[in-house]
């Protein structure tokens, strides 16, 4: 039953490293409901970690069971294998094992070293920042004279506005600004973006790695800019918003703190024609379809590895 399960896992992990991140990558539907892509991208990246490190284990394992749970039980209390044991099922124990570690160990290391470049980060501009009353109580203002707008998210989390972004723009266009960047800190996007970047980092050689990366980076900018427009009143709150982006990378660029989510961030001309012609909400049961979409490529590895124990 091993092997059959193992082929299984295998076929679904070659699915989730090419063709679904594809499909999801050239999908326009994300455009409509940012939050629900969000998910499904989530559910691809660990179904797809869980698919190819339990196809490799499942295959190193067969020669101790019908079932992972009791080959590996056998196999961890040194009890001699049912069938033999050939140089590819050491080698796919091996693997496993190295892929596993590597994933983890990626993950932890660009945990800590995000860590440790915003904690730098926030601790320069400690020093140069000051209150902006005019851009709320929550920003600080940094003497910039480019309209600069970006938050370090963390256990203290800074949201800066530049003196050229506040001369730049009215009142209403900072107040925009500053909730897309106050819906980057309440809704933790860096850690929605963390272990994608990680992927990234630990399988280079991989495109559904970067495209993951690209897809997840638009989306939590094209969801903060939802979640922004919830708390913006005026007449036309979403003219106000796309000014302030344009604004903001006209005259700044790319010139934020690395690990900052700035305003500017993902494609702003898509996020600029997405505000000003805005498309159709995804009708409820599509967005409940995406994310039963997103439960299934997450039991269906678990179901895999498990159900054979308990047929």
């Amino acid at each position: 039953m091993l092997p059959a399960t193992a082929l299984a896992l295998g076929v679904l992990a070659a699915l989730l490293a090419w063709p679904v991140p594809a499909a999801l990558a050239r999908a326009r539907w994300p455009r409509r409901d940012p939050l629900a892509a969000l998910v499904c991208w989530q559910a691809i990246g660990l179904a797809g970690g869980l698919a190819i490190i339990g196809a490799l284990l499942v295959h190193g394992l067969a020669p101790w069971g019908h079932s992972l749970p009791e080959a590996w039980w056998h196999w961890v209390t040194r009890q001699p294998s049912a069938e033999p044991v050939r140089g590819d099922h050491w080698v796919a124990q091996t693997l496993a094992a190295v892929l596993a570690l590597e994933l983890l160990g990626v993950l932890a290391l660009s945990g800590v070293r995000t860590a440790r470049t915003r904690r730098r980060h926030r601790e320069m501009l400690e020093l140069l920042v000051r209150p902006g009353a005019a851009a709320g109580d929550e920003a600080l203002l940094l003497d910039h004279p480019a309209p600069v707008a970006f938050c370090i998210p963390g256990a203290r989390p800074l949201l800066v506005l530049s003196s050229g972004m506040v001369a730049e723009l009215d009142g209403a266009q900072l107040d925009a600004v500053v909730a897309h960047e106050r819906a980057h800190l309440r809704e933790h996007h860096h850690l929605l973006l963390l272990p994608f970047v990680a992927w990234r980092a630990a399988l280079p050689v991989l495109p559904a790695a970067e495209r993951a990366h690209d897809g997840v980076r638009d989306l939590v900018e094209m969801r903060a800019d939802d979640v922004a427009l919830r708390s913006l009143s005026g007449p036309d709150p979403r003219r106000t918003l796309a000014v302030a982006i344009v604004a903001a990378a006209g005259g700044a660029g790319g010139q934020v703190p690395d690990g900052a989510l700035a305003v500017t961030g993902g494609p702003v001309a898509v996020r600029v024609r997405r505000l000003l012609a805005p498309p159709d909400p995804l009708p409820t049961p599509a967005r409940w379809a995406a994310l039963a979409g997103a439960v299934a490529l997450l039991l269906v590895p678990t179901l895999l590895l498990l159900l054979p124990a308990l047929v």
